[in-house]
């Protein structure tokens, strides 16, 4: 699908030059880098052979992939709870910009700059989501066109409409819980869209230099919050929020929680409490937030904190889930330094 409101014809100034097309090859099977998880915490770069494209296809030499904190985390240490289509050997990743270098049904694609939210395309490893790898092959309308000033800030959007589908279905959030890059995301986008939310963070240096919006959970002396966004993935969440909330609030649960959510029930029927469940972002939300992102509204800016190499994936990983000041890692397709 193409967004039509963040489009790109062509390279962009401050891209890597384009790679040949992968139709130059034809008759070779297509094969790619890719990060492998075995569940077993570690991840590898392996070279797999990828499907043929079919004629609806469009083939991506990727330039940038996000590695996510949360459900990528799961999968790599092997906790990820049964989903459909999870299995090892796994590639991960839903966060992917690119270049379309082949375009059998539309040609006048190839060049444009691409966010490719996940790919099953891999021989012999299973594809959730499947997004980071040096090359993929994808429907076309899973190759979502963008422009931006940063390109690979696009890596972002997914987490952003991933926000969207939290905050745009409900009551705006006026007390947010986490404020990792997904939690500062929701943020935003709360106050692009008129609303004026607290933000609780219980580490110390993801508060420091914050505004004073960004507050301990332990100096809010407020109760009567009506409407909070979880993004922390605390399974026990709502016992620290219901003291807060005021009678008949409503709890959206948008983190990945690796344990069964649960909360003691005296507090929660004496409040009245009605308790959301946001699921997986929907091509409505990502056309949304392009458009905020587009219109200046929505700033992406000093999200992405660590940029690796593909060649250290295995350091990017561990990075990324244990330093608390990587907000974003981000998988650099393009450099080979080690």
């Amino acid at each position: 699908m193409r967004t039509g409101v963040i489009e790109s014809q062509g390279s962009q100034p401050g891209l890597p030059a384009r790679g040949p097309r992968a139709n130059e090859h034809a008759g070779l099977k297509l094969r790619a880098n890719a990060v492998v998880f075995g569940g077993n915490r570690s991840a590898t770069v392996k070279s797999l052979a990828l499907n043929t494209p079919g004629s609806a296809d469009v083939v991506v030499e990727t330039l940038w992939s996000g590695v996510s904190t949360g459900t990528e985390r799961l999968m790599w240490s092997g906790d990820m709870p049964a989903f459909p289509g999870m299995g090892y050997p796994l590639v991960p990743g839903y966060e992917a910009v690119g270049r379309i270098v082949q375009a059998t049904s539309t040609p006048e694609r190839v060049g444009e700059l691409v966010f490719v939210p996940g790919a099953r395309c891999f021989e012999g490893a299973h594809g959730l989501f499947g997004a980071t790898a040096s090359r993929l092959v994808v429907p076309a309308d899973k190759a979502h066109t963008i422009q931006m000033a940063e390109p690979r800030n696009g890596v972002l959007l997914a987490l952003a409409a991933t926000a969207y589908h939290a905050v745009a279905n409900g009551r705006l959030p006026d007390l947010i819980v986490g404020y990792g890059v997904l939690g500062r995301l929701t943020a935003r986008l709360v106050i692009a869209l008129g609303g004026n939310p607290v933000v609780w963070e219980i580490n110390a240096a993801r508060r420091d230099g914050a505004d004073d919006r960004v507050i301990a959970p332990g100096d809010d002396a407020r109760r009567d919050y009506t409407s909070i966004c979880d993004m922390s993935g605390d399974a026990d969440i709502i016992d620290k929020i219901l003291p807060h909330a005021a009678h008949g609030a409503e709890i959206c649960l948008a983190g990945f929680y690796a344990a069964r959510p649960s909360f003691s029930f005296p507090l929660a029927f004496r409040k009245e409490m009605r308790v959301r469940v946001a699921a997986e972002w929907r091509p409505s939300d990502l056309e949304a937030v392009a458009a905020l992102v587009s219109e200046g509204r929505l700033p992406l800016e000093g999200l992405v904190t660590h940029v690796t190499p593909f060649a250290r994936a295995a350091d990017a990983y561990e990075t990324a889930f244990s330093d608390p000041s990587c907000l974003k890692m981000i998988i650099d397709w393009g450099s080979s330094d080690v």
